[in-house]
């Protein structure tokens, strides 16, 4: 086994409890890794080559510190350092400076309960944006607990595996571990025709695009280019953005559960539409994604 070592410091305030704690309820990811007090392990695939990460906090809210042990079963060149370096870094969104946010919702009464209540959490990404435009399709009109199933066949079949310390640890398929699927291949695993259709489509979009322009190019230029693809739509388009590539810019004004929750603060005892929830969530301008995940995380 080869191990590389180092620490990661985080933009306070940071608390990695708030992050283990969402993590230990988001249904997609839930058993995917292996959560403890103040630590976190899970694998990813870096260009075929499976590392596990195990990170554990060090310090606190204030003067936050994760510790970080890699390991694989191949040695750790520097690229695959590096990559996995900044893939934690992305994960747990550890470079976003909450300040700004802070001082908006803590001027909102309806949702400085909320701050109050997740101060400190940093959003939780999918690990990559190619994950989650595959579970945006997985769950298309498909209760929960299959689409489970189905992307758990993916992971068993696919990805790369590691196991440390007596636990398997498997990743996401990375898209060039898929590329060689035609849709039969991949309709024997979702038991769906149209959703191994779409899955082809992921693979060949996701295979041929830079993610840093995913993450930095305007908002409205990801946004075409994700519902290009076959099988994505408004809502997937902005699941992705938001939780994939952590573009807080907007919302996902198409989700029902977002448009609920808002309602449930901000309505009164009423039912608010999707124009009068865009006009609360502009008031958080670059901000407003955050705002909505807040609310989302801490229903």
């Amino acid at each position: 086994m080869y191990t590389a070592t180092g620490h990661l410091i985080p933009t306070p305030p940071f608390d990695f409890s708030q992050s283990l704690d969402f993590l230990g309820a988001f249904a997609p990811t839930r058993s995917e890794q292996t959560l403890a007090e103040h630590t976190l392990a899970k694998a990813i695939g870096i260009a075929g080559q499976a590392v596990v990460f195990q990170l554990t906090s060090v310090g606190d809210v204030k003067t936050p510190r994760l510790d970080y042990t890699l390991f694989s079963d191949q040695p750790l060149a520097e690229p695959v350092r590096r990559s996995a370096i900044e893939r934690m870094r992305w994960y747990l969104s550890l470079d976003d400076d909450l300040q700004p946010f802070y001082a908006l919702g803590q001027a909102d009464p309806a949702f400085a309960p909320i701050l109050q209540q997740l101060y400190g959490y940093h959003q939780v990404l999918f690990l990559t944006p190619f994950e989650n435009a595959c579970w945006a399709v997985l769950t298309q009109r498909t209760p929960m607990t299959i689409a489970r199933q189905s992307k758990q066949a993916l992971i068993e079949q696919y990805g790369v595996r590691l196991e440390v310390a007596g636990t398997p640890y498997q990743a996401f398929p990375e898209p060039a571990r898929l590329a060689s699927l035609n849709a039969d291949d991949l309709a024997a695993i979702t038991g769906n025709h149209r959703k191994a259709t779409y899955l082809r489509a992921l693979v060949a979009a996701f295979s041929a695009v830079d993610e840093q322009w995913l993450r930095t190019a305007p908002y409205d230029q990801v946004e075409s280019w994700l519902r290009a693809i076959n099988g994505i739509g408004e809502w997937s388009a902005s699941f992705v953005l938001l939780r994939g590539l952590g573009r807080r810019e907007r919302i996902p004004l198409a989700e029902k559960r977002l448009i609920e929750t808002v309602s449930r603060h901000y309505g009164r005892g009423r039912a608010l539409n999707e124009q009068e929830v865009a006009e609360i969530a502009a008031r958080y301008g670059p901000w407003q994604g955050y705002w909505a995940h807040y609310l989302r995380a801490s229903a």
